[in-house]
């Protein structure tokens, strides 16, 4: 049985689940917090003569999509009109928030010092999703941006109160906004970019450096992460949050005695993490997609800033977010939809677009303008405002400062930041955008660059159409030398340590070489995960990977061996989706169930055991056991796993594109044993369940589609839809939010087989699409 998160019986497991080095660090953090309790929080040091410099181009704003900025005004004028809306739930008290109100529970947070605030007790604080949402201040930094496009000072103003609200309600440790590393993180992040963006505005400089409440409240936020790192188990997609916020601070804020030393220690530890969170593929290893997301926007926005400060970064920090943006761009379906694998809460490093704006569109259209896109990749339509806001920052290493000794073989360069170079541009200038059609990674053989901006190509284009942005790593690459035909010189001269290989391939110092992909990957062997393709844009996702990252997978659902298909975007067989983090443990532990999945489970228990919302105590292990993708017609798939010990589960998916069909065989070595097999159909979709065949409807674009499901006919099928006691058939398609979808599920026995059979053995599904 799941334990409540945070009662006696879930610390003692979470406990179980640490080594030696985290427990050490947790005590010692433990003392500090004690410490702090007993002490006012000190004052920040005295500050003169602050400035802010790391400011945008105006070719960045220039350069923004007027139908991207239709959007956004749109947004920013429902926002200026206190309406928002935060996981499901309408707010219309936006104009003046209560920032530890929860309006889906009515319940308010209480105060005291920070770490006494039990905030995962939802009788005693509410859901706290809710009430640290709107303190991300992401909805600020959307008003922001509303003012750089238009100049109207009514959106900076707004920002300006809600701001100096904020401020005052939640002093240093005082509360609920001081208990968790990621909201700190992420808010430090949009207060970089509020004061970028409303850098035109006049009191600007009063709000921020000029503002003694503002300098305390960014000094203490940096002062809290430095001193509680998430660590061991925990650092997960947290501490990346938690780095990359520290790092823009330091960086866009870098105005106090620490700054050096919080900058250096905030680059090490992104530079590690990233790499740590991350399959050497591109996919993150949390095989949570939207924490694939989350991760990509906040590596992308923590180099924004070192950038756009002159601050050296390490070329592994580079390579990391290439290969998750190719990652990225090889799993999405043709409309663009990534897997819906592990948990989401929909979290976002950085937003400064309006609501209709693709998120996988935007990050691939910066994927496009940072690193460029490979042929294979899906075409990108939609327009959006971060993509030129950020490509204007990301520039070229043109000083990398003295070279570094060559690295001793085996091992890993040591690059940081050098310590005399300057941390803000000369005062009143802008950092430089560059133009040049270099890439910084020939793409392998076979491929072909995309076309790069000329230097006349950075005018506002015309309305839905996407800027076409000078690709940032070419300047990167280019560095100081004078061609194209020097790249490799000049990527080793750019930055120290970096060495280019032959066939398109980039070393940095020991870094094993990089090679992008010549053609669209289906099957990634380090995550497990592999793509079926078929005519008429079906879209199979195999699942046989790891069960989540860390001893305790925090962000992992049940959903060994299951697949999860697609026809032209529409959610056929559908992954279920999230629902909820805290508060509703019932419906917590349905939608990360193996129920909850389009698998088979055995004996009514999930393949991994929970010890609670975000801790597995033992884990299914899964191998892929064969991937054959390299015919024109079919493509097969077959993996295992041993979550059900003595007995073993494997399956086998055949993808037939000429018939437009899909083939799923499950077999299971072991001792006769009580079988759920389940097929959860997507929202859209309407089954006329009759024995063992289900034909299923839905419609896009106003056009009827249908296919037929032939299911086992050894199980008894029977389908469900909108049950709560217990919650069965159910779809969530965004956190906080669900909708009743049809499940269906057939209960029988396994057979008693000892070893694995061949042929028609086995329980048979025969998902056939019509033409």
């Amino acid at each position: 049985m799941t334990v409540s998160s945070g009662s006696p019986a879930w610390y003692l497991r979470r406990l179980s689940r640490m080594g030696p080095r985290e427990v050490g660090g947790r005590v010692g953090d433990t003392v500090r917090r004690r410490r702090w309790r007993s002490v006012p929080p000190p004052d920040c040091p005295d500050v003169t003569g602050a400035r802010f410099t790391a400011v945008l181009p105006a070719e960045a704003v220039a350069a923004v999509p007027p139908d991207a900025v239709k959007r956004l005004v749109a947004e920013a004028d429902r926002l200026l009109a206190g309406h928002g809306e935060f996981f499901g739930v309408e707010r219309d008290d936006l104009s003046d928030p209560d920032w530890w109100y929860d309006p889906k529970t009515g319940r308010r947070a209480p105060g005291g010092y920070a770490f006494d605030v039990p905030y995962r007790d939802e009788d005693a604080v509410g859901d706290i999703k809710q009430i640290w949402e709107p303190s991300r201040h992401q909805y600020l930094t959307v008003l922001a941006a509303a003012y750089a496009v238009t100049g109207d000072e009514r959106y900076a103003e707004r920002v300006a109160e809600h701001l100096r609200s904020w401020w005052a309600a939640n002093g240093p440790l005082r509360g609920v906004h001081w208990t968790s590393g990621i909201e700190l993180g992420i808010r430090l992040l949009s207060w970089v970019w509020i004061r970028r963006l409303l850098d035109g505005w006049p009191g600007a400089a009063a709000l921020f450096e000029g503002n003694p409440v503002a300098r305390n409240q960014i000094w203490h936020h940096q002062r809290w992460l430095a001193a509680f790192p998430s660590r061991g188990s925990s650092a997960n997609n947290h501490v990346v949050a938690e780095a990359a916020g520290q790092l823009a601070a330091a960086c866009a804020f870098g105005w106090f005695p620490a700054s050096a030393r919080w900058r250096a220690e905030a680059l090490r530890t992104l530079e590690r993490q990233l790499r740590l969170n991350t399959f050497g593929s591109g996919l993150n290893r949390e095989l949570a997609t939207e924490y694939h997301g989350l991760v990509l926007e906040l590596g992308l926005a923590g180099l924004a800033e070192a950038d756009a400060a002159g601050v050296a970064v390490p070329p592994s920090v580079r390579l990391v977010l290439l290969r998750m943006t190719d990652a990225l761009a090889a799993v999405v379906d043709h409309r663009l939809r990534p897997p819906r694998q592990g948990d989401a809460d929909d979290g976002h490093g950085l937003v400064v677009d309006g609501a209709g704006t693709d998120r996988w569109g935007s990050l691939l259209a910066t994927g496009d303008a940072v690193f460029g896109r490979l042929d294979w990749w899906p075409e990108v339509t939609g327009t959006d405002v971060r993509t030129p806001l950020l490509a204007a920052l990301i520039r070229p290493g043109t000083d990398p400062g003295p070279a570094a000794p060559a690295p001793a073989p085996g091992t890993r360069p040591h690059l940081t930041a050098v310590p005399d170079r300057p941390l803000h541009p000369t005062p009143g200038t802008s950092p430089r955008l560059a133009t040049a059609r270099d890439r910084w990674l020939r793409p392998a053989s076979g491929t072909r660059p995309g076309p790069a901006a000329t230097p006349d190509s950075r005018h506002r284009p015309t309305s839905g159409t996407r800027p076409r942005l000078t690709t940032a790593l070419d300047r990167w690459l280019r560095g100081t030398t004078g061609g194209a035909d020097r790249r490799g010189q000049g990527a080793a001269a750019a930055v120290p340590g970096l060495r280019t290989g032959h066939g398109g391939t980039l070393r940095a110092g020991s870094v094993p070489a990089v090679s992008r992909p010549a053609s669209r990957p289906a099957h990634f062997a380090d995550a497990g995960l592999t793509v079926l393709r078929g005519t008429g844009g079906i879209w199979c996702r195999c699942d046989g990977g790891p069960h989540g990252f860390l001893s305790i997978a925090a962000h992992a659902h049940a959903d060994a061996l299951s697949v999860e298909v697609r026809h032209d975007g529409v959610d056929v067989l559908a992954d279920p989706g999230t629902y909820c983090y805290h508060g509703q443990p019932e419906w917590r532990r349905y939608f990360r169930s193996t129920l909850g999945h389009n698998t088979l489970q055995l004996d009514g228990t999930d393949q991994s055991v929970s010890g609670g919302p975000f801790l597995w105590t033992r884990q299914a292990r899964s191998r892929v056991l064969s991937v054959d993708t390299s015919g024109e017609d079919v493509a097969r798939w077959c993996a295992e796993h041993d979550g059900y010990r003595p007995s073993v589960h494997r399956r086998r998916v055949e993808l037939t594109a000429s018939r437009q069909e899909l083939r799923v065989t499950d077999e299971v070595r072991g001792p006769r044993r009580a079988v759920r097999l389940a097929f959860h159909l997507g929202p859209a979709v309407t089954a006329d369940l009759v024995g063992d065949r289900a034909v299923l409807t839905w419609a896009r674009d106003g056009e009827a589609r249908s296919a037929e499901l032939d299911l086992p006919s050894r199980l008894s099928w029977q389908a469900h839809r909108g049950e709560s006691d217990p919650p069965l058939g159910w779809y969530s398609p965004g956190f906080g939010r669900r909708e009743p979808a049809t499940t269906l599920i057939g209960t029988g026995f396994t057979d008693g087989a000892r070893t694995f059979t061949d042929g028609t053995a086995g329980f048979t599904t025969v998902l056939t699409f019509q033409s």
